[in-house]
């Protein structure tokens, strides 16, 4: 099964919408949010897609209520107060936004964790835990929006870059 890794979106709709088409074209039907999406227009194009989500709010979510007004409207979306653990294709998975606020022991018992907050890519071990940042999918920070694909059989993963060239702003 392959899933979509997604974080620190901030409103930005034009990316969050590349990102999203460019998933389904590698065969993603699910995407998974580690926090940032600011505002409820944000799920608009996972929304139009048809993806499911399951994702946590991150520190500028402001419109919480909003947010989950517009994923419980009936598209398969579940947002969750961050840390989120839950099970998804055989593996145990861990969503939290900003990681440093999670103890390592809770981290432990997850095959798989995904986080945002730090807008930078990145795939680490601890134990046997797969640790993953998909990165900023806006891309207001370092100027290039970015993502990731996991392939929940065997843990590998896909990171995702939009080239600015070829995308509207």
């Amino acid at each position: 099964m392959r899933v979509g890794l997604m974080a620190d979106s901030h409103d930005r709709l034009p990316a969050i919408a590349e990102i999203v088409k460019q998933m389904q074209a590698a065969g993603v039907s699910m995407l998974i949010h580690a926090g940032d999406y600011c505002a409820p227009f944000s799920l608009r194009p996972i929304e139009e897609a048809s993806m499911s989500l399951a994702g946590v709010f991150g520190k500028n979510d402001g419109d919480t209520q909003g947010l989950l007004a517009k994923a419980s409207a009936g598209f398969g979306a579940e947002l969750f107060e961050s840390p989120h653990s839950f099970e998804v294709g055989g593996q145990r998975i861990l969503v939290v936004h900003d990681i440093g606020e999670v103890q390592p022991r809770s981290i432990e018992g997850h095959s798989i964790v995904v986080h945002g907050c730090t807008h930078q890519q990145e795939m680490k071990h601890r134990g046997d835990t797969l640790i993953v940042n998909p990165g900023e999918a806006c891309g207001w920070l370092y100027g290039t929006p970015k993502a990731a694909i996991i392939d929940l059989n065997d843990k590998t993963v896909e990171f995702i870059s939009l080239d600015p060239a070829h995308w509207t702003t």
